[in-house]
C-alpha cells in the first residue's frame, strides 16, 4: 500500500512512486534484452511523438485538431511500446475499502499537522458524504 510521508521541509504529503518507477525500468530493460532493436525503434519513435506534443501543447500559434493529432500519435507510440514491454501488474494499489480508509486517514492526519485547517475540512467532507449515502444521517454524525 501507498506509504504517504511529510516532505524534508514539512510542507506537503509526499506519495513515493519511486518503487513503482524501478519496475517500470526493470520491465523495459528485460523487453529491450530480448530484442534490442524493436525496442529501441520503439522508444526512438515515442520520445519524437512527445516532443512533437510538447511544443503543440506549449505553441499557441498551432490549431486545437493538431494538437489532438499529435496527442493520439503520442498515446498510440506509448501503446506500441506498453506491448513491448512485460506487463507490471502491480504497478496500481488496488485498495479495497478498508485499506482505502486508511489511507485517507494518514494523508489526513499528514495534511493537519501541515495545516490544522485541513482536519475542520476532511470532517465537513465526512458529513456531506454521508448525509448523501445516507439521507437524514449526515448531521447527526
Amino acid at each position: 500500500m501507498i506509504r504517504p510521508t511529510l516532505t524534508a521541509d514539512g510542507r506537503a504529503v509526499r506519495l513515493p512512486v519511486a518503487d513503482r518507477a524501478e519496475q517500470l525500468l526493470d520491465a523495459l530493460a528485460v523487453a529491450y534484452a530480448a530484442d534490442p532493436d524493436a525496442v529501441a525503434g520503439l522508444l526512438t519513435v515515442h520520445g519524437a511523438n512527445v516532443v512533437r506534443l510538447d511544443h503543440a501543447v506549449v505553441s499557441e500559434d498551432i490549431p486545437e485538431y493538431e494538437r489532438a493529432m499529435r496527442a493520439a500519435e503520442a498515446d498510440g507510440s506509448r501503446e506500441a511500446l506498453l506491448v513491448e514491454t512485460p506487463p507490471a501488474d502491480n504497478l496500481d494499489d488496488l485498495l479495497g475499502p478498508d485499506d482505502a480508509l486508511t489511507l485517507a486517514r494518514r494523508i489526513t492526519r499528514l495534511a493537519t499537522y501541515i495545516d490544522p485547517r485541513a482536519g475542520r475540512i476532511t470532517r465537513r467532507l465526512a458529513v456531506l458524504f454521508r448525509s448523501a449515502a445516507f439521507p437524514g444521517r449526515g448531521e447527526a454524525a
